[in-house]
């Protein structure tokens, strides 16, 4: 099995394998260009990101906009990102139809094993899913493995280290449900 394939899979791969090395620098090259395209093009603009994304509709991202690989990032029609998104994609990120992100969102599959000899060599990655019609405030984050539910709300500054499920509104550092809706 190939350290892609690892990764892909979830399982402990080397980050520094020179094929992920390159993915990512081809990806952190293509991220450059649209944080520095002149920001009155907006349709040349998100092209950029057109054959590194899957986008399934209509897609705006605010610069600046980062993440390790973009193939694994996948966005529904009417998606919508305020300035500062960043996502660590070494699994798959499925977002659905009707989102918004505020600013300074963090979206990461990454994350590394407890041990540190094994922190040392390896990392691995959890997918994230978030749902249709989801608004997720400002400056949260969403850590590995998590899934939103549809149709909910994640107030500003929160932390998602939990699933948290469909018609909600929650908040706070760790993220808990406070009512639905």
């Amino acid at each position: 099995m190939t350290e892609k394939e690892k990764m892909l899979a979830g399982l402990p791969y080397d980050a520094w394998d020179e094929t992920l090395l390159s993915e990512r620098m081809a990806a952190k090259s293509i991220c450059h260009r649209f944080n520095t395209y002149d920001p009155t093009k907006l349709n040349e603009r998100m092209a950029l990101l057109s054959d590194f994304l899957t986008m399934k509709g209509s897609a705006h991202i605010e610069p600046n906009f980062y993440c390790d690989y973009g193939y694994n990032i996948r966005l529904g029609n009417n998606f919508y990102s305020n300035h500062n998104l960043t996502i660590l994609d070494v699994c798959t990120v499925d977002i659905g139809d009707n989102v918004l992100l505020g600013p300074q969102v963090m979206i990461s599959t990454a994350t590394h094993p407890i041990d540190a000899l094994e922190r040392s060599t390896t990392e691995y990655g959890k997918p994230i899913s978030i749902g249709s019609d989801v608004w997720i405030g400002g400056n949260v984050s969403i850590l590995p493995g998590v899934s939103i539910g549809s149709n909910c709300v994640i107030g500003a500054g929160s932390v998602v280290n939990k699933n948290i499920p469909a018609n909600c509104v929650a908040v706070g550092s760790p993220c808990k449900v406070v009512k639905s809706v």
